[in-house]
């Protein structure tokens, strides 16, 4: 009997095996109704048939069959390179649908599909309050670290100019012969983060992996993929005397995996600190905003959340942040614009507690805000895709916006001349926009239009992608990646020169500078282009720092400070 028993239980468990294992290969079940995820819409027919569609993105359409818990696409008419179909594995979370490659040499479809999750198309999007966290650090009285004269506080300088006169800078400089390089010295990490200058210190930050193999990757390419570098970072700040370069002081802002992942092409310390004297406050990304005094002293750190930056239209390719942070009337602010939520944030710059926080409708961005003192008085203003955005400093309360801009925005906004000048480089748009500051509402032109009474002058498929703009002694100056160089009048528009520069190589990210007359350009590969300010083109030299080049160079009485891939650089005549 007890045989017979464990033969039938045997028997059973077979059964229930089998029964098991013909249930796993069962074909997988996706919703009927259509699906979103990023710009894109998807409807599954349960007949087998599929069709994909995205802004600006070729439709897809094919049939679909599953096995477990994979599908097998494919796609007719097929794109050349999709001729076989591609294969995911399925997730389900309610009534959400992710998918995760198996294989597809289908790169269009690989770029969407992949680590995509899905929700129904009706569904409301919600959005988790955002937590900001302050941690005091040491109370300290803060005092100015003697005069700003020389000073360059943030990108680009005041204002983000990029305009700093009176420097009598060589034309010629050589680091392997040591003409004209007054002192070198290397920074550990990876960052492309821009020197800033106070008194007697220039300010660097760095993110320092713990894989020696930790890279980015320069050059001219469309490519979106994030690192696959996730190293445990040492986010860090240096303090370097920029009378002989020694390091004064370092600190350790934060230690750990990073919060978000980085585009190949970038760092995990992207965003250039910013100084008033009194304070230098460093943010990076998802680890933070840190603030120190001028000895390095910890006077606040904001916990902000993670930091979600990526394509708008494909959200599962995260690039990471590089906004920077600016200080203006004892505030420090921050353009946060994210997958998640987007908004301006003003932190006392004592305290590091929130004064104000403005929620924005827009969609990842880049740039860093500027804060002019215009004719209408004192102006925040914010590059961005949806709109371009004039806000009160004070507030935070918005003044005026303006639409057209690229689905891509990176360059900050410029003041010269009572004008505001925006530019982003993201096709087809690609504008230049001359705005006045004494307007309100809603500026944008209708179709057609190039100028209004608030907007000088605009012309869309020549502004730049990377490089933020340079106005300078009355004329503008537009820097692309690929290195076209376009000079226009600021008032009119009227072109003066279109320009390939010479040598490209790996593109320009960097923007340009100018001082005495004279404009400086720093290519990816490490070459700096002395270039003649006028209507002219006229290139005077062209110098290379033999290392790469990403940072925008800081200027201080009469020294530039040029920022690389490993060094930071002192340039100015030797006595």
């Amino acid at each position: 009997m007890k045989t017979l028993l464990h033969v039938f239980a045997i028997s059973l468990l077979i059964t229930q095996l089998g029964l098991d294992s013909s249930a796993q290969q069962a074909e997988v079940k996706l919703p009927s109704e259509l699906l979103k995820f990023g710009v894109f819409v998807v409807q599954f027919d349960p007949a087998g048939t599929f069709k994909l569609q995205g802004d600006r993105w070729p439709t897809l359409s094919g049939n679909w069959k599953g096995s477990g818990d994979e599908i097998e696409l494919t796609t007719t008419p097929a794109p050349k390179g999709c001729e076989k179909p591609g294969r995911y594995r399925v997730r389900k979370d309610g009534n959400r649908v992710g998918f995760d490659l198996v294989s597809d040499d289908c790169q269009v479809r690989r770029m969407i599909i992949d680590r995509s999750t899905w929700s129904p198309a009706t569904e409301a999007k919600t959005v988790a309050p955002r937590k900001i966290a302050l941690t005091p650090g040491e109370r300290v009285s803060l005092r100015s670290s003697g005069s700003n004269k020389g000073s360059w506080p943030s990108f680009r300088g005041t204002e983000a100019s990029g305009i700093a006169d009176g420097q009598n800078l060589p034309d010629r400089w050589n680091p392997k012969t040591g003409e004209n390089i007054l002192w070198q010295t290397k920074v550990p990490g990876l960052a492309h983060s821009s020197p800033v200058v106070w008194g007697n210190q220039v300010f660097v930050t760095s993110a320092v992996s713990t894989d020696p193999k930790a890279s980015f990757r320069p050059g001219l390419y469309g490519d979106g993929d994030a690192s696959k570098d996730r190293s445990s970072q040492r986010w860090m700040l240096y303090a370097v005397d920029k009378r002989n370069g020694k390091i004064l002081w370092e600190r350790l802002a934060h230690q750990g995996v990073p919060g978000e992942q980085r585009h190949i092409k970038s760092t995990y310390a992207n965003s250039t600190p910013a100084t008033d004297g009194r304070i230098v406050v460093s943010w990076f990304g998802s680890q933070g905003v840190y603030a120190y005094d001028m000895k390095g002293k910890l006077l606040w750190k904001v916990d902000i959340g993670r930091i979600d930056l990526g394509a708008y239209d494909v959200p599962s390719f995260e690039w990471g942040p590089a906004s920077s942070p600016i200080i203006w009337n004892n505030l420090v602010i921050l353009q946060c614009d994210t997958q998640a939520d987007s908004f301006l944030l003003a932190l006392d710059a004592a305290t590091g507690k929130t004064v104000w926080k403005t929620d924005r409708e827009e969609i990842p961005s880049w740039g860093t805000p500027t804060i002019a003192q215009t004719s209408a008085g004192p102006q925040l203003v914010t590059n961005a895709s949806n709109f371009i955005r004039a806000y009160d400093p004070k507030t935070g309360k918005e003044i005026w916006r303006l639409g057209g801009s690229s689905k891509i925005t990176a360059p900050t906004p410029v003041f010269s001349e009572d004008l505001f000048v925006v530019v982003s480089g993201r096709g087809p748009e690609r504008p230049i926009f001359v705005v006045k500051p004494n307007a309100s509402g809603d500026l944008t032109l209708k179709d057609g239009k190039k100028s209004s009474d608030s907007i000088v002058w605009s012309m869309t498929g020549r502004g730049s992608y990377m490089p933020t703009p340079l106005v300078y002694k009355g004329a503008l100056y537009v820097l692309g990646n690929n290195g076209l160089f376009d000079a226009y009048d600021l008032k009119t528009g009227k072109e003066f020169y279109r320009q390939r520069l010479e040598p490209v190589g790996s593109g320009f990210s960097a923007s340009p500078v100018a001082a005495d007359g004279k404009i400086y350009l720093s290519n990816e590969d490490g070459e700096i282009l002395v270039i003649a300010a006028g209507e002219k083109f006229s290139l005077l030299s062209t110098n290379s720092m033999g290392e790469l080049l990403m940072a925008t160079p800081a200027m201080s009485e009469g020294v530039m400070y040029v920022r690389s891939a490993e060094s930071l650089f002192a340039i100015g005549r030797k006595p």
